[in-house]
């Protein structure tokens, strides 16, 4: 879903100078774990004025489509990466100390395993209402890749077309890799997914209607910000219009590729990492998925030409492999293999751990860390190892309180 409330604008900032962390959490009962529409407690100014936004130090919280889900983000762009976990955490704890005289807490993960869209979706009613409103009646947001969908985006700044051209084709081909490091939605409404990110194939599906505005989920390749409007934001805009004609929603957050521009704060937004249990996991997933690509940017693993002759088709087939099957995914494309420095076949697992151990520009801790997320396999697959194929309700309830509980000590399960 678009965002409408962006972190403050990482205008001019050049490539790797800044960075916007977004954390989407669902708020449930703590107990029986429903989702409990409660964001308007939370989104309360200084007049006592329910908000879409409000400062929180160094993060932010904010609310955009329903009202059982906040947002927390970084307030303004970061120097770095380091350090954010703990902010991120700090914020977490602060929120279910505020929801727990309510009986109430945040949930990890990027889909809540037992949600009933059709029953249980409360549209958010405040602030630019009329947007949601568009998004309802063109394609009906009572569903699961609307109001059941939680994920972590990243921005990187750009300054000029030079550095946009580069950065877009660098997320480019690091993008198919992601849901193998990252898939946690392997359940939906009691019962196991045949996806492991189940999340990105209703992130992929959710706006069939337009088909333009998701295409193959991979960006196609631009050669300028100029190309990139001719090529994916004009035909959305143009195919949109006879649905939407007072262009409420022509803007690019719009685009619901993996990675979308976001001009009014020269951005690129990466769009696809499913939501872990802590924020130590989400933000040293955000370090090794920085990482890949600034070495593309910097053309150590693949010089731009060959970044670009890269087919969207090929890569929105290696993605969708990885959403499936997750770090046991087989990569066998001889020329995403050769773009990535190997030389054969191997699973998405082993290619994370290869490039982990290539890449300098990850912090010890989250190195640490990540070793220990690639020997375990995705969240989503230690979710199924726990629960196996035919989990009961009962099983299901008991493990996400567990991972409720890894949120509030920013521990892996």
């Amino acid at each position: 879903m678009p965002t409408l409330d962006p972190v403050t604008p990482l205008t001019h900032l050049g490539a790797f100078k800044g960075y916007g962390i977004e954390l989407e959490y669902m708020i449930v009962d703590r107990d029986s774990l429903a989702a409990e529409p409660l964001a308007d407690r939370l989104l309360v100014d200084a007049a006592g004025q329910v908000v879409n936004e409000i400062e929180h130090g160094e993060l932010a919280w904010s609310n955009e489509l329903v009202a059982h889900v906040v947002e927390l983000k970084t307030n303004g762009p970061a120097d770095g990466l380091g350090g954010l976990a703990e902010h991120f955490h700090a914020d977490v704890c602060a929120i279910n100390q505020a929801l727990s005289g309510h009986g109430a807490c945040l949930l990890p993960t990027a889909m809540h395993p037992l949600f009933d869209p059709l029953l249980e979706t409360v549209l958010w009613p405040y602030g630019q209402n009329e947007i949601y409103a568009a998004y309802d009646r063109i394609f009906g947001c009572k569903g699961h890749g609307w109001s059941n969908l939680q994920s972590m985006h990243i921005n990187l700044p750009f300054a000029n077309d030079e550095e946009f051209t580069r950065l877009h084709a660098g997320i480019r081909v690091v993008l198919p890799l992601i849901p193998a490091l990252s898939a946690s939605s392997p359940l939906e409404q009691g019962k196991a997914s045949a996806w492991l990110d189940n999340r990105l194939r209703y992130y992929r599906d959710n706006q069939r209607r337009v088909p333009s505005i998701s295409g193959q989920v991979i960006p196609e390749p631009v050669s300028s910000i100029e190309d990139y409007h001719r090529q994916i934001l004009a035909p959305m805009y143009k195919a949109i219009a006879p649905l939407d004609p007072d262009e409420i929603l022509a803007d690019d957050w719009l685009n619901s590729r993996a990675a979308i521009a976001r001009f009014e704060r020269q951005t690129i937004e990466i769009r696809i990492i499913d939501l872990q249990e802590c924020p130590a996991a989400d933000l040293a997933i955000a370090e090794l998925v920085v990482a890949l690509v600034r070495a593309f940017y910097d053309e150590k693993l693949a010089d731009f030409a060959s970044q670009q002759a890269m087919e969207t088709s090929t890569l929105a087939d290696c993605l969708f492999l990885a959403a499936e099957r997750g770090s046991k995914a087989v990569i066998e494309h001889a020329g995403y293999l050769e773009l990535l420095g190997i030389d054969k076949p191997m699973t998405a697992g082993q290619i994370w751990q290869l490039l982990l151990e290539r890449l300098t520009d990850v912090s010890a801790g989250s190195r640490a860390l990540l070793l220990k997320l690639i020997k375990r396999g995705t969240l989503a697959e230690a979710i199924m190892a726990h629960l196996g194929d035919r989990p009961n309700p009962d099983a299901i309830k008991h493990c996400y309180r567990k991972l409720a509980q890894c949120l509030q000590d920013n521990q892996l399960f």
